[in-house]
């Protein structure tokens, strides 16, 4: 038998276990139960008996297991006669779910077995209690002891699971301690923590109000919910009207923090076990946040006196060391890392010519108390570029053998270098408002009228006259007659809106008139009422001329537009017009107001719009300038060439932003040069009539020779079908060829297309060649033709290439010619080649003849100009085959070569 049994043994009565009785004894039990031999329910006895909520039923026992509660039934296994000589703790089924918890034993009873039995709820109550409380303080030294040892880092961490281990604890779904806020002076959730299946509550930093003040804060408080309501409704919102628990902590201030338990209702542990776990919890912690806003503070200060460069300094009495801030000794003299200096030391960190005077006045706060303030400058080598200067005071604390004498430093260097740069900005703005042109000037409010009160020293040099010259009704005999009216208005104006800005005239002390800008504001006191008016004058006399001679320059500039023959206008880079004349809008067949707008792209067809695009596209602020010939198709006519040329308007960045330009009507010029040159192929042909008439003869020959073998054959008889066959087919070829001869004379002929076209010079070369090889050949003269490898493209007219080629050809066969009649041993012939180089496209034109009198070839392209008899030529062909070309954007050249004449026809590339 253990020692606790053998207490309870003495305490409950009963007599050592070997001398247990074996016959029925009466004890003074608070519950005996009568048993049979299978340990079934006779009887029950003592006032104990009433607690049971079973009670026996003599003519049906039942088993005793079915009067105990399921932990106690395990107990007692077997028969009464197994139980003998043992404790037993059994705890019965009573009221309200609560167990009667009770010790005994059991001992026979005639043919039975009675079971004798003490309640021990109540020790068993204390124990468990005691334990409970031992567990509380545990914990609770385990929450005050993390708060102590963690650092200011970790204490959110720390204060979490701080409130997680009292959750868990006990078993609450929501848990969070809540802090007074200094700031709002009303409660706000510091941390919470709550299980993963818990309504959310609360959250970190929440707004609680004033709601906890009303509850005194003495003692743990409940809050029951009945029918949905409490007797603290205001904390129904806090609980988001769940039932809760509340815990405070109360300082030397009062109640500093809550613990809050939702979802939870405290029922065994005592109060003072609930007031020592919160007060574990919010006294470390209350502690460890004031220690950590003072850290904060200073961490502040540190960063706020190394962002000013200030700091303390202190100097202890009867010491000549002073105390420096480690942040002001980094800012004084960041090479050395002490922060102690004897004070002559210190001195000398400073400008000399401050020093004194800073020494001085330490003196007399040394010995009279007297308060120092004072600014010095640092005394460095760019002091005199960027200096540094610095606000020093300081004051005495204490008496006797404790005064101190402490301060502060604080760099004032951009404020000083500010207040010097001001000063010296005044000192520039006075000499240069006396040396300007511009007047400041005050006028003082006096019933109704503005007085003059000051004026700037530039109202001397600008109009010769003095401050105490100027009066009011002075001004007014000073101004322009015109003006005073305007004056009057300006006045008025500055009254009513509070500012004004007017131009006038202003006479001077020599009697010439200055025009004035007058810019003027009124100052009014807090009621509203005119104080006074600051202005300035501004002389604007040439300005102001200019501005005239502008107009009238502007005016002359339109008359001369409106009245010029040549079309004026101006247009953005898509073509469209924001200006245009009188003559523009009269070939446009439109009033002049209605040009802005308009396309001249309406007017241009596909190839000109484009063409027209990609020249203007080229012009550069560098060249600026283009001219150039374009073809419009206007309202009432077939076609119109205007010589156009386009100044370009850039901006700062060089892109163009608008064009000018001048155009003249040419459709005249061009329709002569055009019949111009449509007499110059007509006479062409005319010239190559009997070559031509050779090459339409040559196949008629053929023809003829062929039909006269063909029908003596017939008459023969000998008209074989092969035979037949191949004579008509000669007929047909020499038929074909005399076709296209004729052909080409036709479209030769014609006039040619208005719109130019890309065409290989391949084309001119061949039809040229169609018409003047076999004269050529007939007079004698050889054709040298050496054909191109390359193909290219030209824009023009094909037909007019051919005129040039044509042109240059019949004059070389005509000088040799010419040449052979003086050389009858002279072989003439006439070579053509071709190339290019990326860009031009080159057809060459050589002759034998010996070439042309160095003295001509200046005047060889010249119209009318000659060098055949006279009746033979008409000194056109080469003036039009230049003219030709010209248009075509290319150029006709003509050199003596080694055998004679070269002329070369250089077109660029489409």
């Amino acid at each position: 038998m253990t020692s606790g049994e053998k207490f309870f043994d003495r305490l409950l009565g009963r007599p050592p276990e070997s001398h247990l009785p074996t016959a029925h004894v009466p004890v003074n039990a608070g519950l005996q139960i009568d048993l049979d031999n299978l340990g079934r329910v006779l009887q029950t006895h003592g006032p104990l008996r009433h607690r049971l909520v079973k009670h026996t039923a003599e003519q049906h026992p039942e088993p005793l297991v079915d009067y105990l509660c399921a932990h106690s039934a395990v107990v007692i296994e077997g028969s009464p006669a197994d139980w003998q000589g043992q404790n037993l703790d059994l705890d019965f089924n009573g009221f309200a779910g609560r167990p009667l918890q009770t010790r005994g034993w059991i001992q026979p009873s005639g043919d039975g077995w009675v079971l004798q039995l003490l309640d021990i709820g109540d020790l068993i109550g204390h124990r468990e209690h005691a334990e409970a409380r031992e567990q509380h303080q545990l914990l609770s030294a385990q929450v005050s002891e993390r708060l102590r040892v963690c650092s200011l880092t970790r204490l959110p961490e720390v204060v979490q699971d701080n409130l997680q281990s009292i959750a868990q604890h006990f078993q609450i779904p929501c848990v969070a301690i809540a802090l007074l806020d200094e700031q709002d002076l009303g409660w706000r959730v510091h941390s919470q923590y709550r299980t993963f299946d818990a309504p959310v509550l609360w959250h970190d930093g929440q707004a609680l109000g004033a709601a906890l003040d009303s509850l005194g804060g003495t003692a743990p408080l409940s809050l029951t919910l009945t029918h949905g309501h409490s007797e603290h409704p205001r904390l129904q919102g806090i609980f988001a009207n769940a039932e809760g628990f509340l815990v405070p902590y109360r300082d030397d201030h009062g109640v500093a923090a809550w613990l809050l338990c939702g979802f939870y209702h405290a029922q065994d542990t005592f109060e003072r076990d609930w007031l020592q776990l919160t007060a574990a919890l919010a006294a470390p912690l209350l502690s460890r946040l004031r220690e950590q806003r003072h850290q904060q503070q200073l961490d502040r200060l540190e960063a706020l006196q190394g962002l000013l460069g200030t700091g303390w300094w202190e100097l202890p009495n009867l010491s000549d060391d002073i105390q420096l801030a480690p942040q002001l000794q980094q800012h004084l003299n960041p090479d050395e890392a002490t922060t102690r200096h004897t004070l002559s030391d210190w001195l000398r960190l400073f400008h000399p010519a401050d020093r004194e005077e800073l020494a001085s006045r330490l003196h007399d706060l040394q010995t009279l108390s007297k308060p120092l303030s004072t600014s010095v400058r640092l005394h460095r080598l760019d002091a005199a570029q960027n200096p540094i200067w610095y606000r020093v005071q300081g004051q005495a604390l204490g008496v006797g053998n404790h005064r101190r004498l402490v301060g502060f430093m604080l760099d004032i260097s951009d404020i000083k270098n500010q207040q010097q740069q001001a000063a010296a900005a005044h000192a520039r703005l006075d000499n240069l408002i006396a040396s300007s042109p511009a007047i400041i000037y005050v006028q003082r409010y006096v019933e109704g009228t503005l007085q003059p009160l000051f004026f700037s020293d530039s109202l001397l040099p600008l109009l010769g006259r003095t401050l105490a010259e100027c009066t009011a009704a002075s001004l007014i005999e000073w101004l322009h007659p015109d003006d005073r009216d305007l004056y009057f208005e300006r006045t008025r104006q500055l009254l009513r809106e509070g500012n004004v800005r007017s131009r006038y005239r202003v006479q001077d002390k020599q009697g010439n008139y200055h025009w004035l800008l007058d810019e003027a504001r009124l100052l009014r006191d807090d009621l509203g009422l005119p104080v006074e008016a600051v202005g300035l004058w501004l002389d604007v006399t040439e300005a102001t001329l200019a501005a005239e001679h502008v107009k009238q320059s502007e005016e002359r500039y339109r008359i001369l537009v409106e009245d010029s023959p040549a079309m004026i206008c101006r247009y953005r880079p898509d073509l469209t017009l924001t200006f245009g004349n009188t003559p523009l809008a009269n070939y446009l067949e439109c009033r002049p107001e209605q040009l802005p707008g308009l396309n001249l792209a309406d007017w241009l067809s596909a190839e000109q719009r484009d063409s027209f695009v990609q020249r203007i596209g080229r012009l550069t602020p560098e060249f600026p300038v283009s001219t150039a010939e374009i073809s419009l198709q206007l309202p009432g006519r077939e076609h119109a060439w205007w010589v156009w040329s386009d100044r370009g308007v850039f901006d700062e960045q060089g892109a163009l932003v608008e064009v000018q330009a001048v155009g003249r009507d040419n459709t005249e010029v061009r329709r002569s040069q055009q019949q111009l040159t449509q007499s110059a192929k007509m006479a062409t042909l005319g010239e190559m009539a009997t070559g031509l008439a050779h090459e339409i003869n040559q196949p008629l020959n053929v023809m003829r020779m062929a039909i006269v073998n063909v029908l003596k054959r017939v008459r023969d008889g000998d008209a074989q079908i092969d035979y037949l066959t191949e004579k008509l087919q000669r007929i047909d070829t020499q038929v074909q060829r005399a076709a296209r001869v004729v052909d080409h004379m036709r479209v030769f002929g014609r006039r040619s297309e208005v719109e130019q076209h890309p065409f290989d010079p391949a084309q001119a070369v061949e039809g040229t060649l169609s018409l003047l090889s076999e004269g050529l050949r007939g007079k004698g003269v050889e054709l040298r033709l050496t054909p191109p490898d390359f193909t290219v493209q030209v824009k023009g007219h094909v037909d007019q290439l051919e005129q040039v080629l044509i042109n240059l050809i019949v004059n070389a066969r005509d000088a040799l010619l010419g040449q052979r009649e003086k050389q009858p041993e002279l072989r003439p012939w006439i070579a053509m080649h071709s190339e290019h180089d990326g860009r031009h496209v080159r057809i060459w034109v050589e002759d034998n003849g010996g070439g042309i009198d160095p003295r001509l070839l200046e005047r060889i392209f010249e119209p009318f100009f000659t060098t055949k008899p006279i009746g033979v030529g008409t000194g056109l062909g080469l003036s039009v085959s230049y003219g030709i070309v010209e248009n075509m954007g290319g150029r006709l050249s003509v050199s003596n070569g080694e055998h004679g004449a070269r002329f070369c026809v250089e077109l660029p590339l489409a």
